[in-house]
């Protein structure tokens, strides 16, 4: 009888020895972000975003007594080297958690690795295919790209504009984006008239516009991200194109203003509350969150918070509440990221379920029209 006394005193020692010893251990937040090339204006921000997010945290004692840290590497948007990269996260570095990649075509290519390896990973890219259907390990924060096309051809839809051109961009994110869109067109009743492709490094699109001009269509759509969008939007104006233009939500960044100028007047696009947060009513449950990011990040970096950098907020929100429930291990994490309930971050209220690894609803979105360089809602 001693010695079985003996026995559970030692066990619960044992485990108050463990607990203690994790309450003030590390966990491994690793990040694949296109800080470089094409894709960067999604992956820099994300990047200084997490790194801003840590830091404070460790400040403050860390989540539970758990310190947290970050081992972040620089895709370049490259597919191949994101699995190069993540097999070091891994196996080398040992993470946790795995927060990206940027882009939809390096998040595909990462899938088969971390499904594997049984580490969870929360993506920044858009593509609705990295979570449709379901992969146990992976999720993402970015609004998936069948959302923004609903949000978008729901207002279209609204202002009879019935025919409608497409023009797309053929890497990962825009190829998805156009097999959401011509679903979606059916489903509604709208006729598509044209359905142009460019690709990722086209300079000029005029060929295809031109096309679409000729077709006297009662829109375009246009689904690309930088430099691609930022080209077509000046070239609709070069040619004169008098119908109206609509990008995706990618449109959602400075950068777009910046590359495109006096050519994004009148544009219109969903885009998440982000771009539009100092004129939410105070009643808004995200308000408040946008606009503390807004300031800390401007204070930290001098340039202002995005979306984009606001994936990587999201992802750091469903892991700390995570690791608040009491989740360590990566399929602990895993299971917490899912569990994940009324959740307010940037990119919108994250409910995760085991058939829902984005979270997200049309709610998500508004639709903004670009007036004299600036974003106004014009639909909720």
């Amino acid at each position: 009888m001693k010695r079985w006394s003996m026995g559970i005193i030692s066990a619960l020692i044992t485990l108050l020895f463990c607990g203690n010893a994790f309450a003030t251990g590390t966990i491994k937040i690793g990040g694949l972000f296109a800080v470089t090339g094409p894709a960067a204006f999604i992956g820099d921000p994300a990047k200084k975003t997490l790194e801003m997010l840590v830091n404070d945290t460790n400040r403050k004692g860390g989540i539970n007594g758990i310190k947290l840290e970050t081992v972040i590497y620089d895709t370049g948007g490259d597919p191949t080297k994101a699995v190069q990269l993540a097999t070091r996260l891994i196996k080398d570095d040992k993470v946790n958690v795995i927060v990206g990649p940027s882009t939809t075509g390096e998040t595909m290519a990462v899938i088969p690795l971390v499904e594997k390896a049984k580490i969870p990973m929360i993506s920044s890219a858009a593509g609705g295919k990295i979570v449709d259907p379901v992969k146990h390990w992976v999720f993402k924060t970015a609004a998936s790209d069948h959302i923004a096309v609903q949000k978008l051809l729901n207002y279209v839809h609204s202002k009879n504009q019935k025919r409608i051109a497409l023009l797309t961009v053929s890497d990962g994110f825009g190829t998805s984006g156009r097999e959401q869109l011509k679903a979606y067109a059916a489903k509604q009743g709208f006729t598509v008239v044209a359905d142009e492709v460019f690709g990722p490094k086209d300079t000029d699109m005029t060929p295809q516009l031109t096309k679409i001009r000729g077709i006297k269509p009662d829109a375009i759509i246009a689904w690309a991200l930088n430099p691609g969008m930022s080209i077509i939007t000046k070239e609709v104006k070069q040619l004169d194109i008098k119908v109206p233009l609509y990008m995706c939500h990618g449109a959602a960044t400075t950068k777009y203003l910046e590359l495109a100028g006096d050519a994004t007047e009148g544009v219109i696009h969903p885009a998440g509350k982000m771009a539009i947060y100092d004129s939410l009513p105070k009643s808004d449950p995200q308000a408040k969150l946008l606009k503390d990011y807004y300031l800390e990040y401007k204070k930290l970096y001098g340039e202002e918070a995005t979306t984009f950098g606001g994936y990587a907020y999201d992802a750091f929100q469903l892991i700390a509440s995570a690791i608040k429930k009491g989740n360590t291990t990566p399929e602990q994490l895993r299971n917490g990221i899912e569990q994940a309930k009324n959740l307010p971050s940037v990119s919108g209220i994250f409910n995760m379920s085991p058939k829902d690894h984005n979270g997200l609803d049309l709610s998500s979105l508004a639709m903004v029209k670009i007036t004299k360089g600036k974003w106004v809602m014009i639909t909720k």
